[in-house]
C-alpha cells in the first residue's frame, strides 16, 4: 500500500481521575467535593454499532480508545501507519463554567503530551479548548501550539452559533500565530437543538444530519469572510462525509453569482475557498450501491487533493482494509489520498 498518514484517531479520557495529575488542587478539590465528574455527554451513545469496532476494549479495561498500547496494535501497527493525528472529543464544550472548561481543556492537553505524544513518535494530536470561550480558547492554544507534537485546533461541529461569526475569531488568529490547523469534527454538546427545527427523537436523526451541520459551517466561515480574514488559515473536516461536495459546490456557486453583492468581501467562488484551505478526512465513507455513481463523484471533486485517508478509530465503518475506500484509484491518486494530503496540510515530516 506504501506510506500511511491517518488524519483521525481518537484518545479517549477512561475517567476523570485519570486527569488528575494534571489539575490543580483546587479543582481535584472540587471534582472529589462534588458532583461534578467531568463532561458526560457524548455523540459515540456507548453500545451503539457505529462507536466502537469489535474486539477494540482494552485488556486492562476502560473504554475503546483510552489505550495507547490497543491503539498502538490495532491502528497504527495493523496500517503500518507512518503517522497517526489524535483527536481527543473530551466535551469540554458541555461545561458551563468558563474557568472549569478552560481548566479541564489545559489538563487533557498535558494529558495528550504525556501519555500519548511523549510515548508515541508516530503520534499528532488536536489541542481541545473551550470553544464556547474564545479568548480562553486563544489562551489555551497559544499555551501549548508550538508543541511538536500539536498539529491541529479541535472545534465540535455542533456549535452555539456558526463558526463563521466573528465571536470565534481569536481562535482562528491564535491558529494562525501558531501555523495550526482547524479541526472541525463530527459531534458537539453546545446544549442547543442538533437540527435546524429542534430536537430529534432517535439517535440515528442526530448522526446522519451532522452532514448538514459541516455544510452549514462551512458556507458560515466561507460567506463571513474567514478564509479572506485569515488567508493561510487551513480547516480539516472530519467524520463529515464527502460524497455530498459536488451538490453543495453547485448550490453555493449558483447562489453565490446571485447574491454576492451581500459579501463583497468574497473575491471567489465558495467552492474555490474549499479547494484551497479545506480537506476532509474519507471516513465514514458512503458510497452508493453502484460504485460507478462514487467513482462519478470522486472525478466531480477532484480527490487528488482534497480526501485524506482515515480510520476513525475505535468507531466502527468497515471490517476489512479493501472496504475503507472502496474504489479503485491511480497510482497518483492513491498515494495522495492515503499520505501525502495529510503530509502537506499537516506539515508533516517526510518526502512528498
Amino acid at each position: 500500500m506504501g506510506s500511511l498518514i491517518d488524519a483521525d484517531l481518537h484518545n479517549i479520557v477512561p475517567n476523570v481521575k485519570a486527569l488528575f495529575p494534571y489539575l490543580s488542587d483546587h479543582w481535584r478539590e472540587y471534582i472529589n467535593q462534588s458532583a461534578f465528574q467531568g463532561p458526560v455527554d457524548t455523540s459515540y451513545p456507548r453500545g451503539y454499532p457505529t462507536t466502537a469496532r469489535p474486539g477494540s476494549n482494552p485488556p486492562e479495561g476502560g473504554p475503546p480508545g483510552s489505550s495507547l498500547d490497543t491503539l498502538r496494535q490495532q491502528a497504527l501497527d495493523a496500517w503500518d501507519a507512518e503517522f497517526g493525528i489524535l483527536n481527543c472529543t473530551y466535551a469540554i464544550d458541555s461545561i458551563h463554567n468558563p474557568d472549569s472548561a478552560a481548566a479541564m481543556a489545559r489538563a487533557v492537553n498535558d494529558w495528550q503530551i504525556h501519555e500519548w505524544l511523549e510515548k508515541e513518535p508516530r503520534l499528532r494530536a488536536s489541542i481541545v479548548v473551550p470553544s464556547q470561550q474564545p479568548e480562553m480558547a486563544a489562551e489555551e492554544i497559544d499555551r501549548v501550539g508550538d508543541h511538536p507534537g500539536f498539529v491541529q485546533v479541535f472545534l465540535p461541529v455542533h456549535s452555539a452559533m456558526p463558526y463563521g461569526n466573528r465571536h470565534f475569531h481569536p481562535i482562528y488568529e491564535a491558529a494562525v500565530r501558531h501555523d495550526l490547523v482547524i479541526g472541525m469534527h463530527f459531534g458537539g454538546s453546545p446544549g442547543n437543538p442538533p437540527t435546524g427545527t429542534g430536537w430529534p427523537s432517535y439517535y440515528i436523526e442526530e448522526y446522519a444530519n451532522q452532514a448538514q451541520m459541516f455544510q452549514t459551517q462551512l458556507l458560515s466561515v466561507i460567506v463571513e469572510g474567514v478564509f479572506d480574514r485569515f488567508p493561510t488559515l487551513r480547516m480539516a473536516m472530519i467524520e463529515s462525509g464527502w460524497t455530498w461536495l459536488p451538490s453543495f459546490f453547485w448550490r453555493m456557486d449558483k447562489e453565490w453569482k446571485g447574491l454576492r453583492r451581500e459579501i463583497p468581501w468574497n473575491r471567489q467562488f465558495p467552492s474555490e475557498y474549499i479547494k484551497e484551505h479545506v480537506r476532509f478526512t474519507i471516513q465514514p465513507v458512503d458510497p452508493p450501491t453502484d460504485l460507478r455513481q462514487l467513482r462519478e463523484v470522486i472525478d466531480q471533486i477532484d480527490c487528488d487533493d482534497l480526501l485524506m485517508f482515515s480510520t476513525d478509530y475505535p468507531h466502527w465503518h468497515f471490517d476489512k482494509p479493501e472496504e475503507a475506500f472502496p474504489v479503485t484509484l491511480s497510482e497518483h491518486q492513491m498515494r495522495k489520498v492515503m499520505s501525502e494530503n495529510a503530509r502537506a496540510f499537516y506539515k508533516l515530516p517526510g518526502v512528498a
